[in-house]
């Protein structure tokens, strides 16, 4: 017995020993993986906490671009986008809870009206997909960019399977405006909005934020874990850029530009309007524009005012008369031959584009728009290098340094004598509205020239700290001061003499202006120059008031459709002596003429909670336009703020406490979103011009988030006063 014992144990010995071993090997690899949390160099604790993690991130908001009083001009907003689970296993139990879209044509039904689609059209997208074994499908471009109200309504409907994903895009509260100066962002495939013209793609990197994220684990029951510090990643929003343009000022000029682009369909117009002290652009608008918030069919990206270059005409004979004033060659009262000029450096003799003017002085000459006076000054008096210079020092050969992008500049033909000649009348040389604009600064500021800017400052939202900003700069000195205030002189002629280009067509009702009219031809390319009557850029520059100007506006008009009896000045000088007097007394510029004036400038009185026709009347004593929406006893909101400056050509809208729609018709679109905005509406936008037609029955009574379309059509305004006139 002992020994079959001692046998047995000797057989099982080695199995012992192996199983030791194995103990040993097992116990050691579960102390390593305790130790380091890995397995064959795959890290355990890390796939654990993958397992368990939960990740959000918090999108950050693109900056929003301000006007020079913290007026939105485009900000981010919220948009819905919709779509359907058409997959039956996401409802696993179908008797207790739907998860998908179970009955196709009731939900065909319920949503074809919200979206705008046709009923047959949303069933097949649904049965498409369910046919297709797509788990999800989407509606299409109508399923998109859905607003608050629109998703409130699906959401009263309790569809099965029917959700949405919150998305941001960006919006520009005044539709038309200052469009090329602002610009245009979208939203790419990756929902990220990114900058693609004007200021939202120059600055796009300071406006797009960075995104914030929060991490922590969670257990099986998706609580979080007690002791597990959640990670989180504050997100930054994108910095806020202030302009320097003014939105009144640019809304007028808006209002301007869009009535002469109906009234004469020209192809191109520009305005600049400008603080000539400081350089500051207080308004820019060019046409054909576009709306950034509905395309459509644009057709010009490009912003004319500082990328495309022209030739200036006569308001180039401006810089040609203060070079002579500047070198003490310019004497106003010596005569010359009007007409023609011709030296034998040339084969065709220099014409005026009238030649029955006689022997005439060169004030005259200057006020009549002669292009003799100004070739004679640069050929025989000036000096033709002399006067390259003096070119060179109004900086019409180099970019004016304008914070807007692609920015191009024009080009100085200057070889030959005819070239030479031609440039002391805005002929044959090019340039740039922006060009023109910031070297006339220099006549308007005391022979100090002034760099233009648009960007007033940024500011980053998470901190409130300014990064950046900008102030006036000093770009030359090409004049003195007294050659500026003889020139200011003479450009006031322009306006005031009965022989002035300008007389009786430029004019400001309350101040005095100085101005130079322009009619440049155009390029046709190897054919020579357009002819016809219409083929011509009309310009005007003109300062006000004209001792000290306070503001300075250039304007251009391309090839504008004309009857037989009007001057191709007559659109241009709408646009300006529009715009002109409206903004000067905007800015509070003290009248300097003893007419009566049209405009007149008050503070908003303290109107919101008070009694709704004390509030009325107190307005239209003061010659107030006002618009009240509803028959409350109370005043709840109004488009124009205690203490603000308003001028008595704006429109007041005051709503009462019981809101009820107005009829609309006749309605600018500013007036209109306007309007919508306070009674916080769903408006959509079609067309632009002035209201033809609303969704809502005047009369009816409104609450907050109604949904109203807007029918805008073109205006055709009343046919303007006839004026002949020539440059």
């Amino acid at each position: 017995m002992k020994k079959q014992k001692t046998s047995t144990i000797k057989a099982y010995h080695p199995l012992l020993i192996l199983i030791v071993i194995f103990f040993i090997v097992f116990s050691g690899k579960i102390m390593f993986i305790q130790a380091t949390g890995e397995w064959d160099g795959f890290d355990l604790e890390q796939w654990a906490n993958q397992q368990r993690e939960i990740k959000a991130v918090t999108k950050a908001a693109r900056g929003s671009i301000y006007d020079r009083n913290n007026m939105v001009l485009a900000q981010d907003l919220h948009v819905y986008r919709l779509y359907a689970i058409v997959d039956e296993s996401f409802s696993p139990n179908p008797e207790k809870r739907l998860n998908h879209v179970a009955d196709a044509a009731y939900t065909a039904k319920a949503l074809a009206p919200i979206i705008g689609i046709d009923e047959q059209e949303v069933h097949s997208i649904i049965e498409n997909g369910r046919s297709d074994g797509r788990f999800q499908v989407e509606f299409g471009r109508e399923g998109t960019n859905l607003t608050r109200e629109q998703k409130l309504q699906i959401d009263a409907l309790e569809l099965p399977g029917i959700h949405f994903i919150e998305e941001a895009k960006r919006y520009y509260p005044n539709g038309i405006f200052a469009s090329h100066v602002i610009g245009l962002a979208q939203t790419d495939d990756e929902q990220v909005i990114t900058g693609i013209t004007g200021i939202e793609a120059q600055l796009d990197d300071l406006l797009t934020g960075e995104d914030g994220a929060i991490r922590f684990l969670q257990d099986n029951y998706k609580d979080p874990l007690l002791n597990d510090e959640a990670q989180i990643l504050e997100k930054a929003d994108g910095y806020n850029v202030h302009l320097t343009l003014d939105q009144k000022v640019q809304t007028i000029l808006e209002d301007a530009l869009s009535q002469v682009e109906t009234e004469f369909n020209p192809k191109r117009i520009t305005a600049t309007v400008i603080d000539p002290k400081t350089g500051e652009i207080l308004a820019m608008g060019s046409r054909p524009s576009y709306d950034p918030n509905n395309l459509g069919n644009v057709t010009n990206w490009f912003n004319d005012i500082v990328s495309t270059p022209i030739e200036p005409g006569s308001t180039m004979k401006i810089f040609t008369l203060a070079a002579a004033i500047e070198e003490g060659v310019y004497n106003p009262n010596e005569t010359y031959q009007s007409g023609a000029y011709k030296i034998p450096e040339i084969t065709r003799p220099v014409p005026d584009y009238r030649k029955h003017w006689g022997t005439i002085s060169y004030a005259e000459g200057f006020q009549r728009s002669s292009n003799v006076a100004m070739a004679k000054l640069v050929w025989e008096k000036i000096g033709t290098d002399n006067f390259l210079s003096y070119l060179k020092a109004f900086q019409f050969d180099q970019l004016t340094g304008v914070d807007l992008p692609r920015e191009t500049m024009g080009r100085l033909v200057y070889r030959y004598p005819i070239e030479q000649l031609n440039a002391a009348f805005g002929q044959g040389t090019t340039v740039t509205p922006i060009q023109i604009v910031k070297a006339a600064t220099a006549i308007a500021n005391n022979g100090k020239m002034m760099t233009p800017y648009i960007i007033q400052s940024i500011t980053d939202p998470n901190t409130g700290e300014v990064i950046q900003s900008s102030e006036p700069t000093i770009a030359g000195e090409p004049i003195s001061q007294e050659t500026a205030a003889q020139v200011l002189k003479a450009m006031e002629s322009v306006v005031t003499e009965p022989t002035g280009t300008a007389n009786g067509v430029f004019e400001l009702p309350s101040y005095t202006l100085a101005g130079k009219t322009g009619t440049a031809q155009i390029s046709g390319g190897a054919s020579g120059y357009l002819t016809g009557r219409e083929n011509y850029i009309f310009s005007f520059i003109g300062m006000a008031p004209s001792e000290d100007p306070e503001l300075l506006m250039y304007v251009t008009v391309q090839q504008p459709e004309l009857e037989p009896t009007e001057a191709g000045s007559k659109p241009v000088s709408f646009i300006f002596n529009h715009v002109m007097e409206n903004a000067l007394h905007y800015q509070n510029i003290q009248p300097d003429k003893d007419e009566i004036t049209v405009v007149k400038e008050m503070v908003m009185p303290v109107h919101i909670g008070l009694d709704t026709k004390t509030t009325v009347e107190k307005l239209e004593a003061i010659g107030i336009k006002v618009t009240v929406v509803g028959d409350g006893q109370v005043v709840s909101a109004s488009n124009k703020q205690a203490g603000e400056t308003i001028l008595s050509s704006d429109h007041v809208l005051l709503v009462t406490d019981q809101p009820i729609m107005p009829d609309l018709t006749g309605w600018s679109l500013r007036e209109a979103v306007q309007l919508s905005q306070l009674l916080q509406l769903d408006h959509e936008i079609v067309g632009q011009g002035f209201l033809i037609k609303q969704s809502i029955t005047p009369g009816t009574s409104i609450d907050q988030g109604d949904y109203i379309l807007l029918d805008f059509t073109e205006f055709n305004p009343e046919i303007m006063e006839e004026v002949e006139t020539e440059d």
